[in-house]
């Protein structure tokens, strides 16, 4: 852990790093401190006084992570590493189960799974992958640098930190390790890495970012992919995420739309000189639709095309469409659809015409150098699917199921693109295995269409009724499980109780019985609570019941 002016920080994480399952003996904690200012040294001293298993290394001030980072790495004795910054936490068993996982595997990194305030829902983590590589699994969307490395992997390739101020110090570190790994593991059934945001901001450097500095950096990021890959599909592929995330960045909305004048000139010559030198032309040709029209519109020198396809694209939603819900064996299967609308509330389209596939023409009329474009695959980069959001933990999870995309035809040579299918929400193994937790649980959609990315609430359709379903008891000891809609947009959420919680079991039997709007809601619900249900839910489900009566 690299120290810097952590001040109560260093409390704060102390208590995850040095109490893990693993057990004192069989791991150590090395602080770097990179020659802070206030109290952090003390602090230090004194959490190494209380640990037998805490190290402590001080240094002159570098004045970024790198140079203490690799510092630890050559003092640390152990056969793994494990990078973790100075506001985050680790999960009581993260150690062991990463440990657990790169032995079994003989992996040369460990992917564990990242929550917290400043993480969102990753696919990356969606389910535990023993072994993979980059050339097999999206690794490159995983690009911090807080996960467990085989220390013999990181000295026999030389991999190191780039030292001093160096902006994207981590993603051209991950860089050179995913491009070399031979094994890498995820763990996706328990969250690992609590990455928090600092109230204070701490976690951002206040110095001022520039166009020529920050795609400098990134172009180096690039470099070593291609190092470290023969040119080809794969070295394409790997460079397509720097492409679409980071360099179309500033001419896609909104920031295009956000920069003016000499702000936005600058950002714009520099990822165009970037996108025509730096990246083979196999990397735009795989692109989604729009991105790969945004890409051609900057080889193209089109500026003002770029922002009113923004514009107009920033006003594009996805439309979802739950076509059916229901209790399937104690397993919520849900039927969903998923499509994107226009600004007009029409659907996104593409159009058959004089043998070609070209992209929705109303959504491009009128933008100089869009006109035509062509979609040789109106399924690149599409996919779909529902993940559940522990809000009490805020941890997500993804159910069993992906939406598969198809076109839906309209009429006249137009088609929908769109992602459907099944999602089967098991309660009793949707967290990594393990049952739902107590509390609330919101479904979200995510679905990727044409180059359009959006993460809607799961909602009914407009125009559509709310699929009413009752609460089911699942497990033993049963818990409760209510499928409602509430919240913005009228969320689909699930609500789950624990058998021991009679106050929460009290509330969801009555929403049961108010959903469906009649009376014998709440009995229905109690002839199907298992014969082991304990006789405290029994009776509140008849507590409930005399509730509505009244």
């Amino acid at each position: 852990m690299p120290i810097y002016n952590a001040g109560a920080y260093i409390e704060r994480c102390a208590p995850s790093l040095v109490n893990q399952s693993l057990g004192a003996d069989a791991y150590e904690v090395l602080y770097v401190d990179d020659g802070s200012t206030d109290d952090s040294a003390e602090r230090l001293q004194r959490l190494a006084a209380a640990h037998a298993h805490v190290r402590v290394h001080r240094q002159e001030n570098s004045g970024w992570p790198g140079k203490p980072r690799n510092e630890g790495i050559d003092r640390a004795r152990g056969k793994y590493v494990q990078f973790v910054d100075q506001d985050d936490e680790l999960s009581y068993e993260a150690l062991e189960r990463l440990y657990a996982l790169a032995e079994r595997n003989h992996s040369d990194i460990v992917l564990g799974k990242i929550h917290g305030t400043m993480q969102g829902p990753s696919n990356v983590f969606k389910r535990t992958v023993d072994r993979c590589t980059a050339a097999d699994a999206p690794l490159f969307e995983s690009l911090t640098p807080h996960k467990m490395f085989r220390r013999e992997f990181l000295r026999e390739h030389g991999i190191r930190f780039p030292e001093g101020r160096v902006r994207l110090e981590d993603q051209l570190f991950m860089a050179r390790t995913y491009v070399r790994a031979k094994t890498v593991s995820i763990l996706g059934s328990y969250p690992c890495y609590q990455w928090n945001r600092r109230e204070d901001g701490g976690n951002n450097s206040s110095r001022r970012i520039t166009a020529d500095d920050y795609y400098g950096h990134l172009d180096k990021v690039v470099e070593a992919i291609k190092e470290g890959t023969p040119p080809g599909d794969l070295q394409d592929r790997l460079l397509r995420r720097s492409f679409r995330v980071e360099l179309l960045r500033p001419v896609s909305e909104p920031r295009v739309l956000r920069r003016t004048g000499k702000d936005l000139e600058e950002y714009y010559t520099t990822v165009r000189r970037m996108a025509m030198t730096s990246y083979p032309p196999g990397v735009r040709d795989g692109l989604p639709a729009i991105s790969r029209l945004r890409a051609e519109l900057l080889v193209q020198d089109r500026l003002d095309s770029l922002v009113e396809l923004a514009r107009r694209t920033e006003k594009i939603k996805a439309r979802v469409e739950v076509d059916d819900m229901r209790w399937r064996n104690g397993k919520l299967v849900i039927r969903t659809r998923v499509g994107m609308v226009r600004a007009d509330g029409e659907p996104l389209t593409v159009v058959e015409r004089g043998g070609r596939t070209l992209l929705d023409p109303e959504l491009l009329d009128g933008i100089g150098g869009a006109e035509d474009w062509e979609v040789p695959d109106p399924f690149s980069y599409a996919y779909g699917e529902l993940i559940v959001h522990d809000t009490a933990n805020n941890q997500w999870w993804y159910p069993e199921g992906e939406l598969a995309p198809t076109l839906e035809p309209l009429g006249g040579g137009r088609h929908r693109v769109v992602v459907a299918g099944e999602t089967v929400v098991d309660p009793l193994t949707l967290a990594g295995g393990a049952p739902m937790t107590p509390g609330t649980h919101q479904v979200w959609v995510s679905a990727q269409l044409l180059g359009v990315g959006r993460r809607p609430r799961l909602t009914p359709a407009p125009g559509r009724s709310r699929i009413l379903l009752g609460t089911v008891a699942v497990g033993a000891p049963p818990r409760l499980v209510l499928p409602a809609w509430g919240g913005p947009g009228g969320q689909l959420r699930l609500d789950v109780s624990g058998a021991s919680r009679i106050g929460t079991t009290r509330r969801l039997l009555l929403r049961t019985a108010a959903d469906h709007r009649f009376r014998h809601g709440v009995r229905g619900v109690l002839r199907r609570l298992p014969r082991g249900a304990s006789r405290n839910i029994r009776a509140a489900a008849r507590q409930a019941d005399r509730w509505m009566l009244r």
